[in-house]
């Protein structure tokens, strides 16, 4: 990440809405952008599959789900975050991943210039091709600050994305096991 460029350009963007770059307050502020895109867009120079590996190989014949996985991302459409969570369940086929694995991938999917419909895709796809399981269902759940504080201006709009493969596709009564154990109350909330 060119931090120097990201610098320049928040300057520029900064004197472009007319703000005093020589006041003690902002004068440090394009620095400090540049280290927050850094931390906050790190996915881009990440690769998903390098964070699920194969934990166990056993026979496990049952849906394994990680929800409500905390979700913080950037538009690529705006630069404003949408943040949400996000539901991942998997039906395997010998291959058990740690359930932290399953959030890592989520959290380096989401800290890239994303669309939510993309995002939801690719944690589908990096499970699908890594663990090969019967199948796999991803839910995201977002709010888009882009919706929120600008445009249609509409705060607490939730956008929701689904993504299907395998056994959650082609079998109904899976489909609705996993969607019921996704959208359930939960006494650990």
């Amino acid at each position: 990440m060119d931090k120097e460029k990201i610098t320049k350009g928040i300057t520029m963007v900064l004197e472009g809405v007319g703000a005093d770059l020589s006041r003690k307050d902002i004068a440090t502020t394009p620095r400090r952008v540049a280290a927050m895109y850094e931390e906050i867009l790190r996915g881009e120079a990440s690769d998903p599959h390098d964070e699920l590996e194969v934990f166990l190989e056993q026979t496990h014949d049952e849906i394994i789900l990680v929800k409500n996985i905390p979700l913080y991302s950037i538009c690529e459409h705006h630069l404003l975050p949408f943040l949400g969570k996000a539901h991942v369940a998997y039906l395997p086929d010998k291959k058990i991943t740690g359930l932290s694995k399953i959030a890592r991938v989520v959290d380096v999917l989401g800290k890239r210039l994303q669309v939510q419909e993309r995002l939801t895709t690719e944690i589908a796809d990096v499970i699908m091709t890594k663990l090969k399981p019967k199948g796999v269902m991803v839910v995201v759940e977002a709010e888009h600050l882009c919706m929120s504080m600008r445009g249609v201006r509409k705060p607490g709009t939730t956008t929701t994305t689904s993504v299907v493969r395998g056994v959650f596709r082609s079998n109904p009564k899976t489909r609705q096991e996993a969607v019921s154990l996704i959208f359930a109350s939960s006494a650990l909330r």
